[in-house]
């Protein structure tokens, strides 16, 4: 990979494979092999915009690994995405997925555009011709796209229809997360919220022998937040804090968050955490980072990368943090909580609910058949759980390591074992 395509976010991932490598013991050529993407397309996509002129919009489809399935990566539309960003995300999805044990490589796409500037019309139009541009790379058995950071149901929506429309026939299974009405399931708006709900459960119930009861600050009130502060007090937990840009809120007895998600389904942050404010003996605190000092069990961070710091991690007084966002602890504030005796449980693992719905909405759609609400999220909830055992059982076995370390070892073996069976290694 030449040396002006690697971003600093690039950079980092190629780090965290190499030393997951090492401290797997895996021979050095696997990082030769899984630091660079096996196929890379750009495309350029033209859109009639409103006022009559033409723009040609960049985009990518990168492919990074196949070993273990098909690709599985989501479709980003952003306006400062680089190539650079989209080969990180992959290599992060072969990681993420083989994680999952789920059947599945890694890839990712990208448009570079904001979203927000075009009108409905000229997004769809894009949609479509991103769709028709990478049609010769997807498939049901070939890489299975999904939504990602300004992408969403309706554009999954769009894009199967016309990948429907160049093969002649339907293809369900071509494209995750979409409407139900259209081979989605209803049980992807909340996934990731359950599989983090479930991961702090599962964290629960092995270091304390139970979760009923136990309290939790989740900071971020977005769709994962949100739908995670929802599972965990209709599993038992007590929420006691949230936050948002605008501020955090307090009950010693529980806010009752999971009341408000069931009345307003479309509220969320600074909205949802309005509605809460009006509830009885609830407390402001003084800013949004006041989350991280709450006296809970348990932490969700659930907003951005970074959150946790060097800076503020004395402040934290949870023994458990699962990671609901993408990055939210740095190294080195990990590395103290650790020494603390605190334990954190990685994104890689907390936050693949919305990857393993992703895989169960796949299964229905290539077998044309469909479970329930109830019988989906039992599925879910039985993989996440086994992932949690199986990673907290390699953490314990090794010593100096975190649960980081020992999610993304099982990962790179997984990978690397599938590789050798097939002699590409």
């Amino acid at each position: 990979m030449a040396v002006g395509q690697i971003n600093a976010f690039l950079g980092n991932t190629l780090y965290l494979l190499r030393r997951s490598i090492e401290m797997g013991g895996f021979p050095e050529e696997l990082y030769e092999i899984l630091s660079h993407p096996k196929r890379i397309l750009t495309v350029y996509i033209p859109v009639r915009m409103d006022n009559g002129k033409i723009v040609v919009f960049e985009g990518y489809r990168v492919q990074h690994n196949d070993a273990l399935g098909p690709y599985k990566g989501g479709i980003r539309f952003h306006p400062e995405v680089t190539l650079a960003d989209d080969i990180a995300l992959a290599t992060l999805m072969t990681l993420k997925n083989s994680l999952a044990g789920i059947p599945y490589g890694g890839a990712k796409g990208a448009v570079r555009v904001d979203p927000k500037r075009l009108s409905q019309r000229e997004l769809e139009e894009l949609s479509r011709g991103y769709a028709r541009a990478v049609a010769p790379l997807i498939g049901d058995v070939v890489d299975i796209p999904a939504p990602d950071v300004g992408t969403n149901s309706q554009i999954m929506a769009w894009m199967v229809d016309e990948l429907s429309k160049i093969k002649g026939y339907n293809v369900p299974g071509a494209f995750t997360a979409k409407p139900p009405e259209l081979w989605g399931n209803p049980v992807r708006e909340y996934s990731t919220g359950l599989g983090v709900a479930v991961s702090a459960v599962g964290i629960a119930k092995i270091l304390w022998g139970s979760a009923e009861g136990k309290t939790v600050a989740v900071q971020g009130l977005g769709n994962v937040g949100r739908w995670a502060a929802y599972w965990l007090e209709r599993m038992g937990l007590k929420v006691v804090a949230v936050s948002e840009i605008n501020g955090t809120l307090y009950k010693k007895d529980g806010l009752s968050v999971a009341e408000f998600v069931e009345k307003g389904r479309t509220l969320r942050g600074p909205d949802l955490l309005n509605e809460l404010s009006k509830h009885n003996g609830v407390a402001p605190l003084p800013d949004s980072n006041a989350i991280f000092g709450v006296d809970a069990d348990i932490l969700v961070p659930a907003a951005m990368e970074n959150v946790i710091t060097e800076e503020n991690v004395g402040r934290v007084k949870a023994k458990v943090i699962v990671e609901g966002a993408n990055g939210p602890t740095t190294p080195e504030a990990e590395a103290e909580l650790y020494r603390r005796g605190a334990v954190v449980v990685p994104d890689i693992l907390a936050n693949a609910g919305g990857v393993v719905m992703s895989y169960l909405e796949w299964v229905e759609n290539l077998s044309w058949s469909f479970w329930d609400e109830e019988e989906t999220r039992r599925r879910l909830e039985r993989i996440m759980t086994e992932n949690m055992k199986r990673i907290y059982q390699r953490w314990i076995q090794e010593k100096g390591w975190t649960m980081r370390d020992a999610a993304l070892v099982i990962a790179v073996e997984r990978v690397y074992k599938a590789m050798k069976a097939r002699g590409w290694i």
